[in-house]
């Protein structure tokens, strides 16, 4: 059932932001790790205790119980539509993150402009399997800064230098 719910989520549209004319290739499609959706499941968990309380409650106040709690259930679905909706992708050319509900948000970097990633593992996520990417670049203000909750951080990470090591844009140390 839950497997059923999920297939009818709209994902988000990356391929209409690829720039196929010019041989832009997805190399990874990263979506968060399952921790993140635990505060949006936590969220539709009390509202759904405060609808049941609007049952067995007292009944005069009943009917602000039950839309009370639908209301709090309907914000932790639009939080866990956030997360779902929210991709960071990594190509041949570029990484960006395409995220939002009801207006999407694209924040891209070229290649190029990547000059350092440090990937934050806390203690949970060591556990878990998740961490957060830090993009530096020459221009801090930006879009693309933090992505949080990260499944096999390491692994994307190598996947990153990977592609920046493919494009030419550090020398080659092997002999």
């Amino acid at each position: 059932m839950l497997r059923w719910l999920l297939a009818r989520i709209p994902e988000q549209e990356v391929g209409s932001h690829l720039l196929t004319g010019e041989g832009e290739q997805v190399i990874d499609l990263v979506r968060h790790h399952w921790f993140a959706y635990v505060k949006a499941t936590a969220i539709s968990f009390g509202g759904f205790l405060v609808l049941l309380f609007g049952f067995f409650g007292p009944i005069n106040l009943g009917w602000f119980f039950f839309l009370a709690g639908l209301g709090i259930m309907s914000w932790g679905a639009y939080l866990a539509l956030g997360e779902h909706r929210d991709v960071f992708v990594v190509t041949n050319m570029r990484v960006f993150r395409a995220s939002g509900v009801f207006s999407v948000r694209i924040a891209t970097m070229p290649i190029s402009r990547i000059l350092d990633i440090t990937v934050e593992k806390p203690f949970i996520g060591r556990i878990l399997g998740f961490g957060h990417f830090v993009f530096e670049s020459a221009a801090q203000a930006q879009g693309l800064r933090d992505i949080r909750f990260i499944g096999n951080p390491d692994q994307r990470d190598l996947t990153i230098q990977r592609v920046i090591q493919r494009s030419g844009l550090r020398p080659n140390t092997s002999p």
